[in-house]
């Protein structure tokens, strides 16, 4: 089942009331809106300094794995609450995840960084109407642990050869960054759900180790499906043009991108739904039961 995706952008009052999330006015609370069941729940963004959320409500989104987006005051995604146990076997999990040798760490980001190049490359021949020989070379060329650091260059020419030379990727830069930084905040947050209903934690990484990091696994995993937002935010360029800021109706169409179609094992999936079969690959590949992580390939 695809799950609903709530985004509230303005002041509003949240409550629980026999399995529902009740939507009032702030200081209306007879005054119900609507209401939504919380099992259709994946995921709820709150970008209003003027939203109450009830713990009730809290909590029965926790249950029902829903997680909760947070938006800072620059109304960019700046944390996601997630449930502390989304797997009834979380403590095993956990376990064969710690006791994962270097040696698999090394090979699963082998894999990943080859599938990211590689969708990067799909994204160029979408973007230039050209096969860009170049980076199916390097994604073929990836080593154990990617140790000749192939993912940096081939980043350097993706991002220059998609919009000019003289742009630069940057967590806080407007422009062309301001729609990628909104897509990949909502990519992490998808993908640290399907993480943790898995069983896993989303702070011990396979890569990424920054002791400031909450959420390195999720950054890790998420590297293959970053194409997607790129593309995405291709179209939506064409479509609105450089802005000075992210006005609702953009961000309701970014919101768009836990439900887009992906290929992932041969089929049509929703984003969301091919994080689920990722994140299920990547416990067994913890567990000795695979090889590899089952990432979507972009057509």
């Amino acid at each position: 089942m695809i799950k609903r995706i709530l985004y509230f952008g303005n002041p509003a009052y949240l409550s629980l009331k026999q399995g529902q999330m009740m939507i009032s006015r702030p200081g209306e609370d007879e005054d119900i809106v609507r209401s939504v069941p919380i099992e259709d729940l994946g995921f709820v963004v709150l970008d209003n300094r003027q939203i109450t959320v009830t713990q009730g409500l809290l909590d029965a989104l926790a249950s029902n794995k829903c997680a909760v987006v947070n938006c800072g005051s620059n109304h960019i995604p700046a944390s996601v609450m997630l449930p502390m146990s989304g797997n009834t076997l979380f403590g095993e999990r956990i376990r064969s995840q710690i006791n994962s040798p270097k040696p698999l760490s090394k090979q699963l980001w082998q894999q990943t960084v080859r599938m990211k190049i590689a969708n990067q490359a799909s994204v160029l021949k979408y973007v230039t109407g050209e096969e860009h020989g170049n980076m199916i070379e390097w994604s073929k060329s990836v080593r154990s642990g990617d140790s000749t650091n192939l993912e940096a260059r081939a980043a350097s020419y993706y991002w220059k050869t998609i919009f000019d030379a003289d742009f630069t990727r940057g967590r806080y830069d407007g422009g062309e960054n301001m729609f990628l930084n909104y897509g990949y905040s909502i990519l992490r947050a998808v993908m640290a759900r399907a993480l943790v209903c898995s069983g896993l934690s989303v702070s011990i990484g396979i890569n990424h180790h920054n002791r400031y990091n909450s959420f390195s696994l999720a950054d890790d995993i998420m590297e293959p499906y970053r194409p997607y937002v790129d593309r995405y935010v291709v179209d939506m360029l064409r479509k609105y043009g450089l802005i000075e800021e992210l006005n609702t109706e953009i961000k309701k169409d970014l919101l768009e991108i836990p439900v887009m179609d992906v290929f992932v094992n041969g089929k049509r999936s929703p984003l969301m739904v091919a994080a689920s079969v990722t994140s299920a690959s990547l416990v067994k590949c913890f567990a000795k039961e695979r090889d590899g992580i089952v990432y979507p390939v972009m057509q």
